[in-house]
């Protein structure tokens, strides 16, 4: 992890770690239904503070808790055109295939590139650090894998251009 990148996956940690202090808590509204807050809002004194962590302009992450849940939702560094297209292929396929990661939201909030919904089930059956330390660790792993694509499409780029300007030399 780089210095730069330290102090913001830092915070992130701490406050993902002091949102996940969920407990079961049952529908004010409907009788014998668990839906999770943070996205059914359906009683506003159950719903905490959301809190944004900021590393630029264009890398931020939105931590959404309630009493029962916790959305985590996240916006991926796209210095360019060529990273936008990638992350949004990579989240997209991602998403798709959102089953796999059980807390992968299939469609992430509206301005953030993905997002994660943490229920109490969710930590009465996993351990809590391990939740947190996969959300750090995606977050390291998803900046390398875009930097490697891009470094990969433009490798190819290159060997197509070369094979093609070499039909007039």
């Amino acid at each position: 992890m780089s210095n730069t990148l330290r102090p913001y996956l830092t915070a992130v940690r701490s406050t993902l770690k002091a949102a996940m202090c969920l407990e079961n808590f049952a529908s004010q509204v409907v009788e014998r239904h668990n839906k999770p807050e943070v996205e059914a809002r359906s009683s506003k004194e159950v719903l905490l503070n959301p809190f944004v962590i900021s590393r630029n302009e264009g890398e931020s992450v939105l931590i959404e808790p309630s009493i029962n849940s916790v959305r985590v939702s996240i916006k991926i560094k796209q210095a360019n055109e060529i990273e936008k297209i990638l992350v949004h292929k990579f989240t997209r396929f991602m998403m798709q295939r959102a089953e796999g990661f059980v807390i992968l939201r299939r469609k992430a909030i509206e301005g953030y590139d993905i997002s994660f919904l943490i229920t109490n089930f969710h930590t009465e059956q996993m351990y809590k650090h391990k939740i947190v330390d996969f959300i750090i660790q995606f977050m390291e792993d998803v900046d390398k894998e875009i930097s490697e694509m891009q470094l990969s499409l433009n490798a190819r780029a290159r060997i197509v251009a070369e094979s093609y300007l070499s039909q007039w030399s």
